[in-house]
């Protein structure tokens, strides 16, 4: 009996320790994966590293530009922009516009400019009165309108059928969804642009269509940071000002940022707008108090920054242009929209240049914003491919139909 009893002791204590060595491989090998994928990342990190000592000052401030272009062919002034003042990324305007083919048949000309990084190539599309894809396509609601319905699938949806529309026409990165709350019934730049007027909804339905771009391939832009919807004054045309203090603004118009910063949200846009209660002296495009303190720091972002555009009314109408893009980059904006005049483009890349040289910007800040913007590239697999004129256009407006009858 008592022989028995040792055996069972000792075929237990074998099961155990087997048992033991089982979880233990198992976590062994779960942690060469982790390893192996940390090195793998590591790897790439080490590789935007050595790319960027590679560049020259002149490369390094041409990726911090996004710019707008006239016409709808290729011409010299988009060849300079891309070829010799080597830009980060171009955006269409409705001025750029005529229909698929021009589109993908400029896009693939671009594409084929000899350059050394590829190109965010952007758009504004959000559907409802802010569309630039071409008339062949089914006009998508504002997001007003599919707030109504707060569906999240919808918004997915919404989104997943943009990321169809503008892959096949070339574009890389959109600069939606909006995520200001319409809480301002004077408002006349957001309006129907907003998911609706309380925090819930803007975050849910926003997040949910950044999330749809996103998953189809497109860069999400969110936008308009800390908030356009409480102002009475529209940025294109004047410069609105906010006066409700941090914690008011924290209670509502920072929820949806912090939400989709928490969603893993790759881009946030910036408005010039001034927050009176933080920097009454600069909006926040031009703020470090804004966009480093509070969007880097406080709500712990650590994607690409992106201004809006530095030529509309709100700076043009009441600052220097050049001496405002020198401090959008020390604010710790990482990509600058200057979307109007080839002039006023070469002038603020050629004032950077010159910021630099006169220790005003850093070259290590220079460096901080171009490791976002390749990381990003990288991410995204932004390149060079030609893409078909054969596009399903028939297909996707069906599918529109279908999501909206």
């Amino acid at each position: 009996m008592r022989s028995i009893k040792i055996f069972m002791i000792s075929a237990f204590m074998i099961l155990l320790m087997a048992g033991c060595g089982g979880d233990s491989i198992k976590e062994e090998s779960s942690n060469e994966y982790n390893t192996e994928k940390h090195t793998e990342e590591t790897k790439e990190l080490d590789k935007i590293k050595e790319k960027i000592n590679s560049m020259t000052l002149e490369q390094k401030i041409g990726q911090l530009f996004i710019v707008g272009f006239e016409g709808d062919i290729i011409n010299d002034e988009i060849i300079d922009l891309v070829k010799n003042q080597e830009v980060g990324g171009l955006i269409y305007f409705s001025r750029n516009v005529l229909d698929s083919n021009q589109i993908i048949t400029l896009n693939n000309e671009i594409k084929a400019i000899k350059k050394d990084i590829p190109l965010f190539i952007s758009v504004d599309e959000e559907g409802g009165v802010v569309s630039r894809v071409p008339d062949e396509f089914l006009k998508l609601p504002s997001s007003g309108y599919i707030g109504k319905f707060d569906d999240e699938n919808l918004s997915y949806n919404i989104g997943s059928i943009i990321s169809k529309e503008l892959k096949s026409l070339g574009f890389n990165m959109d600069f939606a969804p909006v995520l200001d709350i319409d809480s301002n019934p004077n408002n006349t730049v957001i309006g129907e642009r907003a998911f609706g007027n309380n925090a819930d909804i803007v975050s849910k339905l926003g997040i949910k269509t950044m999330e749809g771009l996103r998953d189809g391939g497109i860069i999400p832009v969110v936008k308009h940071f800390p908030g356009h919807g409480d102002t009475d004054i529209d940025s294109h045309y004047g410069l609105p000002i906010v006066t409700k203090t941090l914690e008011e603004l924290n209670n509502l118009e920072f929820i949806p940022f912090k939400n989709a910063i928490e969603n893993g949200a790759d881009v946030v846009m910036v408005s010039s707008i001034i927050l009176s209660s933080i920097d009454s002296e600069y909006p926040a495009t031009m703020s470090k108090k804004v966009t480093t303190d509070i969007l880097r720091n406080k709500l712990n972002f650590d994607g690409v920054i992106a201004t809006d555009d530095m030529t509309m009314g709100a700076i043009m109408d009441n600052y220097n242009l050049t001496d405002a893009v020198i401090m959008a980059i020390n604010a710790g904006n990482d990509l600058i929209l200057v979307c109007h005049g080839y002039d006023d483009i070469i002038k603020s890349i050629s004032a950077v240049k010159d910021a630099v040289s006169s220790n005003i910007i850093s070259e290590e800040r220079i460096d901080e914003s171009v490791y976002r913007i390749l990381k990003l590239k990288e991410k995204y697999r932004v390149n060079d491919d030609i893409i078909s004129n054969e596009i399903d256009i028939e297909g996707i407006n069906l599918e529109i139909n279908s999501l909206l009858n």
